[in-house]
């Protein structure tokens, strides 16, 4: 995972460079993240964890382990992104209904990460997914081969934005309920990984057509795109599309890994 560390010293360094308010002797380091993050015990199940990142603020995440053995064992990591919620600072507490239940058939390791009051494509939140992945692929049993991200509305348009910007990370996203443009200055852009897009029929947030155009649009790119419409689904019942999102696990098992 040489290519997430790289990216991360670009990110932490951009970061660093725009807040200022600690003493050198004070800015923590990212091996003191990962020191701590070494440190933790994970049980079996729902794991809730604030970890004091290098610029001296929390992230907040949750981790579903699976019961499985994980001798000789390693299991595929979904990043699950949480819808925009503010300040909710229980915000990643929420999808369990349709992202750990669904995903437990698939025996995951699933990292649940707070945005806080920004969007997933803002550049501390792209350096808290990819220090979770590098954490969790470092000190936790995690198929590098085999990462996904996931997300629903706001958390959807992330899945698209890291999925595309980081194709050397996830083997594949998930992107439900979304609406990000495909396109630059009229011209489609290819995703070099897989996406299996979720879209609610009568979702009103984000126009079903605007979505479904620009899902065409990047696979006229040669982008490999499977498109599924939930039928009646709107934006106010995320978990019922846990059906649609079960199929989108079996999706992975099937026909990308």
């Amino acid at each position: 995972m040489k290519s997430i560390q790289y990216l991360l010293i670009l990110l932490l360094f951009s970061f660093s460079c725009s807040n200022k308010e600690d003493s050198p002797e004070n800015q923590r380091t990212y091996n003191d993240v990962r020191l701590d993050f070494s440190s933790l015990v994970f049980n079996e199940g729902v794991n809730d964890v604030t970890l004091l990142n290098v610029n001296n603020f929390l992230w907040s995440f949750r981790v579903n382990m699976p019961a499985v053995d994980f001798i000789n064992n390693k299991r595929p990591l979904i990043i699950d992104l949480h819808g925009f919620s503010g300040d909710n600072t229980d915000a990643h507490k929420t999808t369990s209904c349709y992202i750990q239940t669904v995903f437990s058939s698939l025996e995951a390791i699933i990292i649940s990460p707070n945005a806080g009051n920004y969007l997933w494509e803002d550049l501390l939140n792209q350096e808290q997914v990819l220090s979770l992945v590098d954490l969790a692929v470092t000190y936790l049993p995690v198929d590098a081969s085999k990462i996904v991200v996931i997300g629903y509305s706001a958390g959807g348009n992330g899945s698209w934005f890291l999925g595309e910007s980081q194709p050397n990370v996830f083997s594949a996203a998930i992107p439900i309920s979304s609406s990000y443009n495909t396109t630059t200055g009229g011209v489609s852009r290819l995703m070099e990984i897989p996406f299996y897009v979720i879209h609610g029929e009568d979702y009103d947030y984000f126009p079903l057509q605007l979505t479904q155009d620009w899902v065409n649009a990047t696979i006229s790119a040669g982008s490999d795109i499977t498109f599924v419409i939930a039928s009646g689904l709107n934006h106010f019942e995320p978990c019922s599309y846990a059906p649609y999102i079960e199929e989108a696990a079996q999706w992975l098992v099937n026909d990308v890994w």
